[in-house]
């Protein structure tokens, strides 16, 4: 409860898009303290869902995702792999979970999530030691009766270990291609390699969108009643996000031809100036 009374109580800092690898909705991404292109790993937009940190304290490794309770046990093997992969298993150290998000929602998603994530954690072979847990309760607030999340948002500084309340300006790249892939069903992928310290998006596959046309035409009000696990309590641009991604699903109805035409996936790096960049097929 301290720690995350701690964690409450710092503002949401503004993360810029140089060094960060920002994680959307069921994407994950780990890494370690060597790695030259990537400092931090951020999340937010975080209502009803958890954002998950996996670090081992002896390699620094880190692993971070946005989990919505789609599939648990399986996002917590995913995430256990990926952390466990880049650590020595004969070193020292140990592996630490900070869980973050959530709010006392009415129809208790988070709640239950909170609870699936413990359980699949406590179900694993290693020791798992919980770190911060800032979730459902310990992250509500209340407001003339209505609920709210606290933190929207983590970053995780993977080179010192630190975890605050952030925001992030840039969410890309590819930010409505990821998101269209989320409201199609989509599982939790690894979007990056540490080694080539590269991003993979794809290739994602998708079926039309089923009556795209028909949200595309409904108002701020329907498409937030409808397409939110918590109307009250998103942030402004909600509606405006969904919208574009809507688009984005009307635009490519068929993503193997329009965005994935040789099947490969869309392969981004860091350049000199810590953006991400595309690495064109022929230079791959």
């Amino acid at each position: 409860q301290e720690t995350a009374k701690l964690l409450r109580s710092q503002p949401p800092r503004v993360v810029e898009p140089r060094g960060l690898l920002y994680v959307q909705q069921r994407e994950l991404a780990a890494t370690t303290p060597r790695d030259g292109s990537v400092s931090v790993l951020g999340s937010d937009d975080a209502t009803t869902c958890h954002i998950v940190v996996l670090r081992h304290t002896g390699s620094g490794a880190t692993c971070l995702t946005h989990c919505d309770g789609s599939d648990t046990e399986a996002e917590v093997s995913l995430i256990m792999s990926s952390v466990k992969s880049l650590s020595d298993p004969t070193g020292c150290g140990r592996l630490e979970v900070h869980l973050v998000g959530g709010f006392n929602d009415d129809r208790q998603l988070s709640q239950k999530l909170t609870n699936q994530l413990l359980r699949a954690f406590d179900l694993q072979p290693d020791d798992v030691h919980l770190a911060t847990f800032c979730v459902t309760e310990l992250n509500d607030r209340e407001e003339e009766d209505l609920h709210f999340p606290i933190i929207y948002g983590i970053a995780v500084n993977v080179k010192t270990a630190e975890i605050y309340p952030a925001t992030f300006p840039e969410k890309g790249p590819d930010e409505d291609l990821r998101s269209a892939r989320v409201l199609t069903g989509a599982t939790l992928t690894n979007i990056y390699d540490a080694q080539l310290e590269q991003l993979h998006i794809g290739p994602y596959f998708w079926r039309p969108f089923p009556h795209v046309d028909f949200w595309l035409e409904q108002d701020d009000e329907q498409i937030l009643q409808n397409l939110s696990t918590s109307p009250l309590a998103e942030p402004p641009h909600f509606v405006s996000h969904i919208r574009a991604t809507l688009t984005f699903l009307k635009e490519h109805p068929f993503p193997a031809r329009s965005l994935f035409p040789d099947s490969k996936p869309r392969t981004y790096r860091k350049n000199q100036e810590g953006l991400w960049e595309q690495i064109c097929p022929h230079k791959i």
